[in-house]
């Protein structure tokens, strides 16, 4: 049997996993032949990541990449490859559970009456593994969770109430309202054994017909918790709707009361206020959940809004809870700004309240994983290793740059040819080997292995400074006027060099390498015209004091550093990273304490021709005035104890050698992402509808895959970048034949 020819365009996480489960099957090689192009000497896309020679062999990275215990199909793919790489136990990392370790804790920021007030939250840590979990959770889930917590909730509120002498009594008096109490009782009656005042009072008022039923919000939560255990809740044709409106008049009822009588209390209680925002939020959403009837026709139904919009359709307090620290902390999460516009976010309602409830109900270990090392050490490595094994062919420094329509011998329509820039030579012929050792683990480094490259191209790569992953890269030009010849190229035929093209190139990439394909293509380009990308900054800091020593307050029995959000721009989140000192490799006598990772969206409005190659240059000179503003004036409220006098003590910043303090920021790390294949993938509101499946392009040969296609998450993360590539690998061979949670944005 002829072999099938795939080509892979690009190294990042949909595209290495659309690789990794095309060659899962046994037997594969004899129906497929493989081949990754990538440019530049490594994988990982945005989730690339390098170690610095120079600079002890430090982690650089594209920014923070934290993964959640909610990633279920990610952890399957990890837990795969560290099992079938069988990596020796003398490795650094050499199972997925040494590689990637649970956190629980996390800070967020409130900005009360100019001051920030962090609010730090430990989540519980669950029994179980990751990857054994599961996304297909339904709104009926969160309708039980909400309730769960609104029944610790009320209690506390009742006895705030009572401290203040305020009421506790409810009181029903609407014909519509005693109804639905009437249904409510009918159907908890037999599920309940309570002997308290307040459901006898209840009970006989129900069934005395009374003009006013008397209960207490402890009372209704209670017994809405005992409702919505019932097996006959929300039945179709049943009573759906009258259970829907049970719930959602309740707790509207609860909201009222909490409104009412506490809200005066909120400005001089952070406990009680904390605890308002977060039962004012779940109310709203869960009325809105039902309201829209989402539980009936999936999470797209109310992509159509922004998630902060449909919180206030729904009820959200605008003063304290819909730009409170828990919404702003994931707009940040997501980069929710389109065109790093911080006064303008966006993003689908949908897609906000799913992973808000995923990330809550779904995760198993830790909320959050923190990788133990880089992600192009962690992932992107083992990955590449295995892959290597299997025989696939990876083809470095071949950068993607045009890809021609055409049509097949059947008449449809497909992608004809691909035209790569090969963009060095190597020496000798000799396949690129990527990979070096860092304290007996696999890394990339943060530049090209010039040793591997042709003498005088690396000379010249050098001498030029050249990112050869730059869009704005001048390389072609330094080439052709050194050599007095364009860089070569080559180009790859449909049936003679490919069967099928799996491209992972991102979204922002599309009209810049298949602008031919658009305008065919309708659909293809709505996708590439509304699903929108954003430009972000991250800086690394290393420094002398630890966490504590910087005067930060707060320390979790778990005794984690914090990842914090919803901070000050123009880095609005905050990681404490010191749990990789010990995988970089600085001098014994002289190491740092303690890696502080800041990360935000970038602004950039516009984004100028290839041709005006400073334009990186001064994007990242930017990041560095941000760096210094974050220093020299933001972290003070966190870090109090790094300041003399207000004025930021720069000795507390690591160096190798002894420098001037004001030379010691130099020293640091910062970078910003604007090229097309690096910015990150935004869900603004009404964008889902544009997004298309693996297969969903005109091109019969044409696979599309990452975080921006559709995939059941719909937002630029890991997850949603890995269920892509499973997605695109089904399409090919049919397997994996099952993927979590990819249908949740369809209707039920």
């Amino acid at each position: 049997m002829e072999q099938e020819k795939i080509v892979i365009i690009g190294g990042g996480v949909a595209a290495m996993t659309a690789a990794l489960y095309l060659t899962e099957q046994p037997n594969w090689q004899q129906k497929r032949h493989i081949t990754v192009y990538q440019q530049g000497w490594r994988l990982g896309g945005k989730g690339a990541s390098g170690r610095n020679a120079v600079m002890g062999q430090r982690i650089e990275e594209h920014g923070l990449h934290v993964w959640f215990g909610a990633y279920v199909n990610s952890f399957k793919t990890i837990e795969t490859v560290y099992d079938k790489l069988q990596r020796p136990p003398t490795s650094a990392l050499s199972t997925w559970q040494q590689a990637l370790k649970p956190h629980s804790f996390i800070a967020l920021e409130e900005h009360i009456d100019d001051q920030w007030q962090t609010w730090p939250i430990e989540f519980p840590v669950l029994p179980g593994n990751p990857a054994n979990g599961s996304l297909d959770i339904t709104v009926w889930d969160f309708v039980k969770m909400t309730l769960a917590w609104l029944k610790e909730w009320i209690p506390q509120f009742e006895l705030a109430a009572r401290v203040q002498a305020k009421s506790t009594q409810l009181t029903t008096k609407k014909p519509r309202d005693r109804y639905l109490l009437r249904h409510f009782h009918k159907q908890i009656q037999t599920l309940v054994s309570d002997g308290s005042e307040a459901w006898q009072t209840f009970t006989n008022d129900i069934q005395n017909l009374n003009q006013e039923i008397t209960s207490t919000p402890s009372l209704l939560v209670d017994k809405l918790n005992s409702f919505v255990q019932s097996n006959n809740t929300l039945q179709p044709q049943i009573s759906e709707k009258k259970d829907s409106l049970v719930i959602w008049y309740i707790v509207r009822k609860l909201k009222r009361w909490i409104n009412q009588e506490l809200t005066e209390l909120l400005d001089d209680n952070a406990e009680l206020r904390r605890i308002y925002i977060c039962a004012d939020l779940a109310i709203a959403m869960l009325v809105g959940l039902i309201k829209d009837k989402v539980y009936r026709d999936g999470f797209g139904v109310i992509n159509k809004y922004d998630f902060r919009q449909w919180l206030l359709k729904n009820g959200a307090n605008k003063q304290y809870s819909v730009d409170s620290a828990p919404v702003r902390g994931f707009y940040d999460l997501v980069f929710a700004y389109p065109q790093g516009d911080f006064k303008k976010p966006s993003v689908e309602a949908g897609v906000a309240a799913l992973a808000m409830l995923r990330i809550a109900l779904c995760y198993r270990g830790g909320v959050m994983w923190k990788m133990q090392a880089g992600m192009g050490d962690v992932i992107f490595a083992p990955l590449y290793e295995l892959l290597k094994q299997r025989g696939v062919n990876f083809e470095f420094f071949h950068q993607l740059q045009q890809l021609t329509p055409g049509i097949d011998e059947s008449g449809q329509k497909c992608v004809a040819s691909v035209l790569l820039q090969q963009q060095v030579s190597l020496n000798n012929s000799s396949e690129y080997q990527p990979l070096i050792d860092v304290k007996n683990l696999a890394c990339w480094p943060s530049e090209p292995l010039y040793q591997q490259i042709n003498h005088e191209q690396a000379l010249l790569l050098k001498q030029n400074n050249i990112n050869l992953e730059s869009f704005w890269s001048d390389w072609p030009s330094c080439y052709q006027a050194h050599f007095g010849a364009q860089l070569p190229t080559k180009t790859l035929q449909f049936k003679d060099d490919f069967d099928r093209l799996i491209l992972g190139v991102s979204v922002a990439s599309l009209e810049h390498v298949c602008p031919q394909l658009l305008a065919i293509d309708d659909n293809f380009a709505a996708q590439a015209k509304n699903v929108l990308s954003v430009a972000t900054q991250a800086s690394q800091i290393w420094l002398n004091k630890t966490d504590q020593q910087l005067g930060w307050q707060y320390m979790p029995p778990s005794e984690e550093g914090p990842i914090l959000s919803g901070f000050s721009e123009p880095f609005d989140t905050w990681a404490a990273m010191q749990n990789l000192i010990d995988k970089e490799q600085w001098p014994a006598s002289n190491s740092p304490q303690n890696i502080a990772y800041f990360c935000s969206a970038f602004p950039c409005q516009e984004y100028p021709p290839q041709s005006d190659h400073g334009f990186p240059a001064r994007a990242k000179a930017q990041v560095k005035t941000n760096l210094t503003q974050l220093l020299t004036t933001n972290m003070q409220p966190l870090w109090p104890l790094a300041y003399n006098d207000n004025d930021f003590d720069w000795s507390i910043l690591y160096t190798q050698d002894d420098v001037p303090e004001s030379a010691r920021l130099d020293q640091q790390y910062w970078r910003v992402n604007v090229d097309p294949s690096e910015r990150y993938v935004l869900s603004v509101s009404g964008s889902s509808q544009y997004r298309l499946a693996t297969d969903g392009t005109q091109f019969s040969n044409l696979f599309i895959t990452g975080d921006w296609i559709k995939t059941g998450v719909n937002a630029g993360c890991v997850e949603a970048a890995v269920m892509a590539g499973m997605q695109t690998a089904r399409a090919l061979c049919g397997y994996p034949q099952q993927i979590s949670g990819e249908n949740a944005f369809e209707a039920l």
